[in-house]
């Protein structure tokens, strides 16, 4: 993507039409000529959402899903192919050493860089990538509470502490944000992938001395990420959300006061902004959170994955809900895999979903998702909404263990049975997956999931440990044993720095599959929470 281009949601649908209708005819072709069987094309969940060829139902996709779909006939376990025989194995974490970009935030307050920065480092750790945010912010206000408690010397960062005509604090302002430049320089050298430098950037000359310091060092990436915003909702939003989640700049202020300082802290900012108009620059801009986005010079594989994520990011207000299938023969009998039917009790929950799930959407429009599996479709057959199948979605494959119990894996195959005991996130099983192959292959769900509103995913208890651990940021190692009961509907509120949970259990029984952590290890620990995090993790020097 050398040459700059600006994406618009409305006065390009023209040219999305056109090539979407490039792509018809060819699929078009294929069938006739006997290549590819015959799809089904199904409209976007929502009408602000544009189509994606291997979106949820796209036609790409479910060309994808058609040539892959493997058969599972009762416990029979599938020959593993010759390349995979043998004993299962761990499957070691890719190699990004090589690696190394340094994202630099630019935009005004209020604009939603922080939480562009905090959506762009969750996903890429999720893909296993070694991210940190380096926020200017937390680092000022770091400083300022170790001088208050060593010093006894209190700062005031009001509004004219912002205004570039304070001479003095301007230079406080722009030896902070060096600071925290050399901080996210060192941690790149020291083994990171992408360092996210959370700062106004609102100049030209400060991006130029950003560019100028890392053009210094070998093989460092740099792509400026610009968040530009003109809806007076969304600014609202951003204000009222920075004056009542407890920023310690406003501590000593009334809602009111603290509201009227930070509006003129913007002001401030607005009197010296510059949008990123330098033609040789590698940048993203986005207005208004997914509305528009433009982008010039985004050139390589990782930089141009960092991209296309953002791209599909919004905020609209949405709800994304989970359930695992009813309860499944194979369930009952201990067997895991499988494309069993549900049980009696199984049945009971698909018929009792629709009345939860409609208490809890009301009027508002919905999608729901399932695997290919037959205990999933079957658990989705009463909802009253489109219904789409993801082959992404199949449960983790148990491979030669496919269709047995423990005691039978333990029995037949000891030494799988007690390297996955001991480490479970990477253990792949033979002629199987590992539940990091599976976190590689939900990519392309995370993404969709970020462009759609509403949507109910009926899945697997894998499959969704995979999702929770991404909207929850939990680390890896836990992200094996995530309890997701059975007949329980996991309701999940994205909000700027995390999400909001709700779990309905219905009463109806169903049997325990969860297996904790081996050896008395410390069980995994969710505590959700969205609230802003306004001071570094680790202890800074004091410069004072």
């Amino acid at each position: 993507m050398a040459d700059s281009g600006t994406l618009h949601s409305d006065s390009n649908s023209r040219g999305i039409a056109a090539d979407l209708a490039r792509a018809a005819d060819a699929l078009e072709n294929m069938q006739a000529s006997g290549e590819l069987a015959p799809v089904v094309t199904v409209a976007p969940a929502s009408p602000n959402v544009p189509p994606a060829l291997f979106g949820a139902g796209g036609p790409m996709l479910k060309r994808f899903d058609e040539s892959t779909v493997a058969s599972r006939k009762g416990s029979t376990a599938p020959s593993p192919p010759p390349s995979v025989k043998g004993i299962g194995k761990k499957v070691a974490k890719p190699d990004y050493s090589e690696q190394k970009i340094v994202v630099a935030m630019v935009g005004l307050p209020a604009r939603g860089k922080s939480y562009l920065s905090n959506k762009l480092m969750i996903y890429l750790r999720w893909l296993e990538y070694d991210v940190k945010v380096f926020n200017v912010g937390q680092l000022r206000r770091t400083k300022a509470r170790q001088k208050a408690q060593k010093l006894g010397v209190k700062e005031n960062h009001n509004a004219e502490f912002f205004s570039h005509s304070n001479a003095q604090a301007t230079q406080s302002r722009d030896s902070l944000a060096e600071e925290s430049l050399e901080m996210l320089i060192k941690w790149l050298k020291e083994g990171g992938n992408v360092g996210i430098h959370d700062a106004t950037n609102s100049t030209k000359s400060r991006r130029a001395k950003i560019e100028a310091r890392l053009a210094k060092e070998k093989g460092m990436i740099l792509i400026f990420l610009e968040s530009l915003c003109d809806d007076p909702a969304v600014i609202a939003a951003n204000v009222e959300l920075k004056v009542s989640q407890g920023d310690p700049d406003y501590k000593d202020m009334s809602p009111d006061e603290a509201r009227k300082d930070f509006l003129r802290r913007i002001s401030e900012y607005e009197k010296v902004y510059e949008t990123i108009t330098e033609p040789h620059l590698s940048y993203l801009r986005i207005k208004n959170v997914g509305e528009e986005v433009t982008m010039s010079r985004i050139n390589g594989y990782l930089s141009s994955r960092i991209a296309f994520y953002l791209m599909n990011l919004h905020i609209r207000p949405r709800n994304i809900f989970f359930s695992r299938h009813g309860e499944s023969q194979y369930n009952v009998e201990g067997k895991i895999g499988g494309d069993s039917l549900l049980s009696p009790r199984g049945m009971q929950y698909a018929k009792a979903l629709p009345a939860l799930i409609t208490d809890n959407i009301g009027e508002k429009p919905l999608t729901v998702w399932t695997s290919t599996l037959k205990r999933t479709i079957q658990t989705a057959q009463y909802l009253p909404y489109t219904k789409l199948t993801w082959k992404s979605l199949d449960e983790l494959d148990a491979g030669v263990c496919d269709g047995m119990t423990y005691e039978e894996i333990e029995q037949a195959y000891p030494d799988d049975y007690a390297n996955r005991d001991e480490d479970k996130f990477n253990y792949r099983y033979r002629g199987g997956e590992s539940y990091r192959d599976v976190v590689v292959r939900l990519e392309p769900v995370i993404m969709e999931l970020e462009r759609q509103e509403n949507i109910l995913i009926i899945g697997h208890q894998a499959i969704l440990r995979c999702l929770y651990a991404y909207f929850h940021h939990l680390p890896q190692a836990d992200l094996p044993y995530i309890k997701i009961p059975l007949h329980t509907v996991i309701k999940l509120t994205p909000k700027a720095y995390g999400c909001d949970e709700e779990r309905y259990t219905l009463p109806i029984n169903a049997v325990d599959t969860h297996r904790p952590k081996p050896k008395a290890a410390k069980q995994p620990n969710v505590h959700p929470t969205t609230q802003r995090i306004y001071y570094v993790e680790e202890e800074i020097k004091s410069s004072a």
